[in-house]
C-alpha cells in the first residue's frame, strides 16, 4: 500500500514538472507573440512569489519609492505585486493617454478580496472587473439614480437635513445656558452627510444618539461600515498572492465576511421594507419620495437575470456603493 502511494506521488510531481515545462520552458505561438511585444521597463530586485512588494514597504513613503524608481527607469515602468504586475505612470501626458484614448483598456481591475468577501461576490460595480455587469449597473446608476432630474426631486432631502441638524446645533449650544459649549464639527458635518445619503438610499435617519449606541441598528451600521472601509483599505496577502489565500494571514477574509454579514442583516431589513411597501401601495410611489432603493425594485424585475447575481444582492451592492 506504500508503495502504491509513493508511485502515485511520484506520478503526481512529474506531471506538475511536465505541465511547468510545457507552459514555462517551451512558450506556444500566442505566448511567443506577447513575449515580442514591448514592455514597461522592471525594476531590478523583483524576488520570486512576491515580486517587488519588499520594495514598496519600509519608512521611506511609497510615492518617493516609485518617484526613484521613474528617475532611473522612465515615466512608465511596471512592477510585480506578487502575481499581479501593474503599471506605474509618473507622467501627466501619459496619464491622460490612459484615461482618454486607452480609456477602455484601463477601465477594469483585478478581483479582490474585497470585493469578494465584502461586496457580495463581485457585486458592487466598482470593485468589480470591466465587463458585462459593469456596464449594466453602470447605465442604471447614470439614468436612473444619478440623472439631474432625480437629484432635483430629492433637494428636499438636503434641505430638510440642514435644517434638522442646525437645529440640533442649536439645542446643544443652548444646553449650558449661558456657559460656552464645545461643538465637534467634524462629527456634526459627518452627521449632516450621513443622513443626506441615508435619506436618499433608503429613506432612513439616523441622530447623534443612537449612532454612538452599538446596541441600536445605527450604532451597530455606524461600526460595521467603519471596519468595513478600514478593511477595503488593507492590503491583503492573498490579493497579491492568491494560492495563499487559505492561509488567511491576519485574518483579514475572516474579518471581511464577519462584516459582510453585519451589513447584509440591515441592508436585508431595509430591502424587504422597501418591498414591502411597494405591494401595499398600488400606485408607483411619487418621485419626491421615492428613494434609491425604491427606484431600483421598479427597474429591476424579481426574475431579472444580472450576469449571475440576484437583484437582491445587486440592490444591495449598489447600495453600498
Amino acid at each position: 500500500m506504500d508503495s502504491l502511494t509513493h508511485f502515485f506521488s511520484i506520478l503526481g510531481l512529474l506531471a506538475l514538472l511536465l505541465h511547468f515545462y510545457f507552459k514555462r520552458i517551451i512558450p506556444n505561438s500566442s505566448e511567443a507573440s506577447k513575449s515580442r511585444r514591448v514592455r514597461a521597463p522592471q525594476p531590478s530586485g523583483a524576488l520570486p512569489l512576491i515580486g517587488h512588494l519588499h520594495l514598496l514597504r519600509g519608512k521611506v513613503p511609497l510615492a518617493r519609492t516609485l518617484g526613484a524608481m521613474a528617475d532611473k527607469h522612465g515615466p512608465i515602468l511596471s512592477v510585480r505585486l506578487g502575481s499581479h504586475r501593474a503599471l506605474v505612470v509618473s507622467s501627466w501626458e501619459f496619464v491622460k493617454e490612459c484615461f482618454t484614448t486607452n480609456d477602455a483598456i484601463f477601465a477594469s481591475r483585478p478581483v479582490l478580496a474585497v470585493s469578494k468577501y465584502l461586496g457580495y461576490d463581485q457585486a458592487v460595480f466598482a470593485l468589480v472587473p470591466y465587463g458585462p455587469y459593469w456596464r449594466e449597473v453602470r447605465k442604471i446608476v447614470t439614468l436612473e439614480l444619478l440623472t439631474n432630474r432625480r437629484l432635483e426631486q430629492l433637494k428636499h432631502v438636503r434641505e430638510s437635513e440642514v435644517d434638522f441638524c442646525t437645529m440640533d446645533l442649536h439645542l446643544l449650544c443652548r444646553k449650558n445656558g449661558d456657559s460656552p459649549t464645545r461643538v465637534a464639527m467634524n462629527e456634526w458635518f459627518g452627521y449632516l452627510t450621513g443622513n443626506i445619503i441615508m435619506r436618499m438610499l433608503a429613506g432612513k435617519r439616523f441622530s447623534a444618539s443612537t449612532c454612538d449606541n452599538s446596541d441600536t441598528e445605527e450604532g451597530h451600521l455606524k461600526e460595521a461600515i467603519r471596519k468595513a472601509v478600514y478593511l477595503s483599505g488593507i492590503f491583503v496577502v492573498s490579493d497579491a498572492i492568491p494560492w495563499l489565500e487559505w492561509v488567511d494571514i491576519g485574518g483579514h477574509v475572516k474579518s471581511m465576511k464577519q462584516t459582510y454579514k453585519e451589513i447584509d442583516a440591515v441592508l436585508g431589513r431595509w430591502l424587504q421594507e422597501h418591498v414591502q411597501k411597494s405591494m401595499e401601495i398600488s400606485d408607483n410611489i411619487n418621485g419626491d419620495e421615492a428613494d434609491f432603493i425604491d427606484v431600483m425594485l421598479s427597474v429591476l424585475a424579481e426574475d431579472t437575470p444580472m450576469f449571475g447575481h440576484k437583484r437582491d444582492d445587486v440592490i444591495k451592492a449598489t447600495t453600498m456603493v
